[in-house]
């Protein structure tokens, strides 16, 4: 194992490099393209539109901002800039700022290298140990980002004039990394305007004392567009210091929505049985969140969450889960008659327009679900010539189903009912119980919302006849 250098003189005989923070992101950015690796793994959706901007502005050494609705994973791309950063750099052991072993900042480690010159010991620090974040809310104050004045050093005798009496901030703490502030508008207007000099000139003023503090630092940002009028706003001079803006949008179709949530959603471990989602509700719960972002009845400045989508797949996992449980299944699958459970998931991630007060959430989720239900119904059946001799079924007779019936009693409803196996074959499903009654209830509520059945709710049983 070679054994790295412990101190500036050991550092210098290995002819060790310092790059600046944006040179070695460069680097490091440059280095994955070149052996075409994914920069930004597990983001999804992005990989035409956002990734390729943020990487132009990495290789142009740029501060960032991004500006997009809630859930659309800004603060993910930031902690993700982490992996261009090295594995690990060297700097003066005990510095507060992370000084540069070769051209320290802080007067404690100028003063060190000044006395002791190559014997000043070093240490090496992680990557994970080079970025910072702060969440943006209105009392945070200069002291937080940038520093104050300590007043036990100044107790212990030391004068305010005296740049050791300084407490330093998360800004020059996290110096020779990445520090993120996340929702940058909820910064109160005078703090924005402290960290004009940290971006551009490179000096800090605490409590009228200044002191040049040449920070190697790459700042970035979050916000959400809609605080420019409503919590705050960022002020013109310090988004003029952001050299890029980088816009974040929601996925752009349904399938993307699909890969986001299969890869979010946190499904607890499992004994005895297991569970089997079928594509086509996988699809209503993806476009019913598509649906609601395009709602007139749903505020839109707030934006609808990608974690709705994720909430609503978990809370259909979790109901179809209850059943099989109560009735000892194997295999349990999503149906239908389980998509109320999706509604207390839903209605706490969207905000209403006034629509008055006999309206409520939940009436809204109704009527989208109806709407999403019918959408990917007609994208597998565009034309109902196949339900023909199954609905003729119908003409003497009716069919029962239930959040509570067996599997099993649905299998027995395709063997006697005509033409209903060949429209199943249509959605390409497993051919295991808990999946042909996902389907079964699936091609009924469509043929109820196409206006071919009617539908009855009898004592907790749908009746479709």
């Amino acid at each position: 194992m070679i054994q790295k250098p412990r101190t500036i003189g050991e550092l210098k005989a290995s002819e060790y490099k310092v790059l600046s923070v944006k040179e070695e992101m460069r680097k490091n950015l440059i280095k994955k393209m070149r052996r075409g690796e994914t920069v930004f793994p597990n983001i999804i959706g992005y990989e035409d539109t956002v990734i390729p901007q943020i990487e132009t502005a990495i290789l142009a050494g740029h501060d960032m901002i991004f500006i997009g609705e809630r859930g659309q994973a800004k603060t993910r791309l930031i902690r993700a800039l982490i992996n261009l950063l090295d594995e690990e750099v060297p700097i003066i052991k005990g510095s507060e700022v992370n000084d540069n072993p070769y051209a320290p900042i802080s007067k404690k480690c100028r003063d060190l290298v000044r006395e002791l010159g190559d014997k000043v010991e070093i240490e090496w620090i992680r990557r994970e140990d080079r970025y910072g974040e702060k969440l943006a809310t209105p009392d945070v104050s200069i002291a937080d980002l940038i520093g104050e004045v300590d007043p036990i050093k100044v107790a212990e005798g030391r004068y305010l004039s005296d740049e050791l009496t300084i407490h330093f901030g998360l800004i020059p703490r996290s110096n020779r990394g990445i520090f993120a502030i996340n929702e940058l508008p909820d910064l109160v207007e005078k703090v924005q305007v402290g960290l004009f000099n940290i971006m551009e000139e490179k000096d800090i003023q605490i409590k009228g004392y200044k002191i040049r503090l040449p920070l190697d630092i790459c700042i970035v940002a979050t916000a959400n567009p809609e605080d420019y009028t409503n919590r705050g706003r960022i002020i013109t001079p310090l988004k003029d210091r952001f050299q890029a803006q980088i816009r974040t949008h929601y996925p752009l179709n349904r399938e993307t929505e699909i890969k986001i949530m299969e890869q979010e959603a946190h499904i607890m471990p499992r004994e005895g049985y297991t569970v089997k989602v079928p594509h086509f509700i996988k699809q209503i719960i993806a476009e019913l969140t598509f649906q609601a972002r395009g709602s007139h009845e749903i505020n839109q400045r707030s934006g609808v969450s990608v974690r709705t989508t994720i909430a609503n797949y978990e809370s259909i996992i979790a109901a179809a889960e209850k059943r099989g449980i109560r009735l000892g299944e194997r295999e349990v699958a999503p149906r239908i008659t389980d998509f109320p459970a999706i509604i207390p998931s839903t209605i706490g991630k969207i905000e209403l327009e006034y629509l008055g007060e006999e309206v409520s959430e939940a009436s809204i989720v109704e009527k989208l679900l109806k709407r999403v239900i019918k959408l990917v119904f007609d994208s597998y059946f565009p034309s109902l010539n196949i339900f023909s001799e199954f609905l003729e079924s119908f003409e003497h007779g009716y069919v029962e189903v239930s959040d509570t019936m067996p599997s099993e009693e649905y299998l027995a409803g395709v063997r006697e009912i005509k033409g209903l196996k060949k429209c199943i074959d249509v959605l390409q499903i497993e051919q295991t119980p808990a999946q042909i009654a996902s389907a079964v209830e699936f091609i009924l509520e469509g043929l109820h919302l196409s206006n071919k059945l009617n539908k009855e709710k009898v004592k907790g049983k749908i009746i479709y006849k």
